[in-house]
C-alpha cells in the first residue's frame, strides 16, 4: 500500500514537475532546480513502482499459500465425505488458490490506478477548468467499457474454471490408471474421454480474448481522442494567454494518467478471474465437515455392532456383531459392499444411517485422535507419505524407531528395508516397492499404532499365500487379543478366520465359520469367480 502510495504520488507530481523544467527552459532562467526536481520526482516513482513490483509478488506468494493451506485443512477435514473428485480438488488447490491469491495485489493497483485518475482530474481541474470538462465527457464511456467488459468475462472465466477442474479430475484418474489403461489397450478411448471437455474449455477461453481483444482496441482508440480534445482545447488556451508551453505537456500528462483506469484491462480480467477462483474456494469451505466426536473410548476388546447401517445403495440394513479379540474374514463379490463396511467400522466413513459402535461407544462421537489410534487400516494399494521409509511406517504415530522396526518385522518387509542403501532412513521416493512390498509397509504402518481393531482392507491380495500366513501369525503374535477385520479373496484365509461375514447385494448374506458356509454353492462361486478374476500375485 505504501509503494503504491508513493508511486501514485509521484505519477501525479510528474507532469507539474516537466511543466516547470520546460518552461524554465524556454524563458532561459536558471532551470537546474527545476530539472533536479523532475528527476527525484521521476526517479522516486520508478524506486516505489520497483518496490511495489516485489512487494506484489510477495504478497500474492503469501496469500497463495495461505489459502493453499485453508483449503488442505477443510479437505482433509472433510475426508472421505468430500464429494469433490480428486482432480478437481488437486485444480481447486492449484490453479484457484493462484488466481484468488491475486486478488489483493489486483485491489491495491485497480485502487491506485482509481487514485491515480480522479487526482488527474483534479490537477487538471486546477490548471484549467475547461479541459476538465472535455475530459469528462469521456468517462461515462469509460465506464461503460469496464462494466461491459467484467459482464461479458465473468461468465466465460466461471464456465474455464469449471471445465478446467472437469479436465483436471478425467486427467488424474487417467494419470493413475495407466498401466489398466495400456493392458486393455483403450489408450485411444480413454483419451477421448479425458479429453472430451476440451471444446467447452477452447470455447470459454476464446470468449475471453474476444471479449478482451474488443476492450483493448476501444480502449486505444478512446484514449487518444481524448487526447486531441484536450490537446485542441489546451492550444485554445495557449493561445488566450491562459496556458504555457509546459502548461500543455502538463495537461497531456494528466489525461494519460486520468486515463490509467482504462489501462488497467488486464487488472479488470485478473480481478474477475479472481472472484471466479474465490467463488469456487467458497464452495469447498461452506461445505460443512463431519461434526467432531467427544466422547473418549473405554478400555476394551474392540468390540463392534453395526446396527441398522445403511450407506446409499452399497449397503442397506446391516445388523451385526463382531466379538473383541476375534478375527473375522468379509468376503464376497465385487460391489457386494465389502469396503463400504470396512470404511464404517472405523469411522473413515460415516453411514446413511444407523450406527457403529466401539467398545460401546458411537465411532462417529468418538475423537478423532482416540479413533485412529484404536483403529489401524491397511489398504490393497496403500499411499506411502512421508520423507523416508520409517517415516511412512510412524506416518500418523508417535512410534520410534524400535516400534517401527517391530512393526516392519511383524508385517514381514524388515529384511527388505535393511538391505536398502540407508535402509529405514533411505529416502520414500528413492525407494522402489513392488505391489507386495508396498502392501506390507502398509501393513507395518497398520500394525505400528498397536490398534485394538485391526481392519485389512484386501490388504494382503498382491502377496503369495505363504507370504499372506506368515504374515497373519506375525500379527497374532505382536497383537495378541486384537480384533481384526480381514477382506479378502481366498478361502485359505477365510478358513483361518474365526468367522466369515458374507455379503451379497450389500445385505449379509450369512455370519458363520467358514466351514458352514462352504455347503452354500453360491459361498463357493465367490471363490472360484475371484480365482478366475486373478491377474497374479506379488510376494
Amino acid at each position: 500500500m505504501l509503494a503504491a502510495a508513493v508511486a501514485a504520488a509521484a505519477g501525479l507530481l510528474l507532469p507539474d514537475a516537466l511543466a516547470g523544467a520546460v518552461d524554465a527552459t524556454v524563458s532561459g532562467e536558471r532551470s537546474w532546480p527545476q530539472v533536479l526536481w523532475l528527476l527525484a520526482v521521476g526517479g522516486a516513482e520508478i524506486a516505489a513502482d520497483v518496490a511495489a513490483a516485489m512487494l506484489t509478488a510477495r504478497v500474492t506468494a503469501a496469500d497463495t499459500a495461505w489459502l493453499r493451506r485453508r483449503l488442505t485443512r477443510h479437505l482433509a477435514r472433510l475426508g472421505t465425505a468430500s464429494p469433490y473428485p480428486d482432480g478437481d480438488a488437486v485444480s481447486r488447490l492449484t490453479t484457484d488458490c493462484t488466481g484468488a491469491g491475486t486478488v489483493a495485489s489486483t485491489l491495491v493497483q485497480l485502487g491506485s490506478a482509481v487514485v491515480v485518475s480522479t487526482g488527474a482530474v483534479t490537477l487538471l481541474a486546477v490548471l484549467d477548468w475547461r479541459l476538465a470538462v472535455v475530459f469528462l465527457v469521456s468517462v461515462p464511456l469509460a465506464l461503460r467499457l469496464a462494466r461491459s467488459h467484467l459482464r461479458l468475462t465473468a461468465d466465460d472465466l466461471t464456465a474455464y474454471q469449471r471445465v478446467s477442474g472437469e479436465l483436471s479430475a478425467r486427467l488424474l484418474d487417467a494419470v493413475s490408471g495407466l498401466r489398466t489403461i495400456a493392458a486393455a489397450g483403450l489408450g485411444e478411448r480413454e483419451s477421448a474421454r479425458v479429453l472430451r471437455p476440451l471444446p467447452q474449455l477452447s470455447a470459454a477461453g476464446a470468449g475471453m480474448w474476444h471479449t478482451q481483444a474488443r476492450m483493448v482496441w476501444k480502449a486505444g482508440l478512446l484514449l487518444p481522442a481524448v487526447e486531441l480534445a484536450v490537446l485542441g482545447a489546451a492550444g485554445f488556451g495557449v493561445l488566450a494567454g491562459r496556458l504555457s508551453v509546459g502548461d500543455v505537456l502538463a495537461a497531456l500528462g494528466y489525461v494519460a494518467l486520468g486515463m490509467s483506469l482504462v489501462g488497467q484491462v488486464p487488472q479488470l480480467t485478473n480481478l474477475s478471474r479472481a472472484r471466479s477462483c474465490a467463488g469456487r474456494l467458497v464452495e469447498v469451505l461452506d461445505t460443512a465437515p463431519p461434526e467432531e466426536g467427544t466422547f473418549r473410548l473405554p478400555a476394551g476388546p474392540g468390540t463392534v455392532e453395526l446396527r441398522g447401517v445403511r450407506v446409499g445403495e452399497v449397503l442397506r440394513d446391516v445388523d451385526l456383531t463382531v466379538p473383541g479379540g476375534s478375527t473375522v474374514a468379509v468376503v464376497g463379490r465385487s460391489g457386494s459392499g465389502k469396503s463400504a463396511l470396512t470404511a464404517v467400522l472405523g469411522g473413515l466413513r460415516r453411514p446413511d444411517s444407523g450406527e457403529v459402535l466401539l467398545d460401546g461407544v458411537p465411532v462417529e462421537r468418538t475423537r478423532t485422535e482416540e479413533l485412529r489410534t484404536a483403529v489401524g487400516y491397511a489398504f490393497e494399494r496403500p499411499v506411502l507419505l512421508g520423507a523416508t521409509v520409517a517415516d511412512a511406517v510412524a506416518y500418523g504415530s508417535w512410534a520410534g524407531s524400535a516400534a517401527v522396526e517391530r512393526a516392519c518385522r511383524t508385517a514381514q518387509v524388515h529384511d527388505l528395508v535393511v538391505r536398502l542403501p540407508e535402509g529405514y532412513a533411505n529416502p520414500l521416493g528413492h525407494t522402489p516397492l513392488s505391489g507386495g512390498e508396498a502392501q506390507r509397509v502398509g501393513l507395518a504402518r497398520a500394525v505400528v499404532r498397536n490398534p485394538r481393531l485391526l481392519v485389512l482392507d484386501d490388504a494382503t491380495a498382491s502377496l503369495d499365500t505363504v507370504t499372506e500366513a506368515r504374515v497373519e501369525r506375525a500379527i497374532g503374535e505382536a497383537l495378541p487379543g486384537r480384533t481384526r477385520v480381514v477382506v479378502t479373496h481366498r478361502a485359505g484365509t477365510a478358513s483361518r478366520a474365526d468367522r466369515v461375514i458374507w455379503l451379497a447385494d450389500g445385505r449379509v448374506r450369512g455370519v458363520a465359520p467358514h466351514d458352514v458356509l462352504w455347503a452354500e454353492p453360491d459361498y463357493r462361486a465367490v471363490f472360484t469367480e475371484s480365482a478366475e478374476g486373478t491377474e497374479g500375485t506379488d510376494p
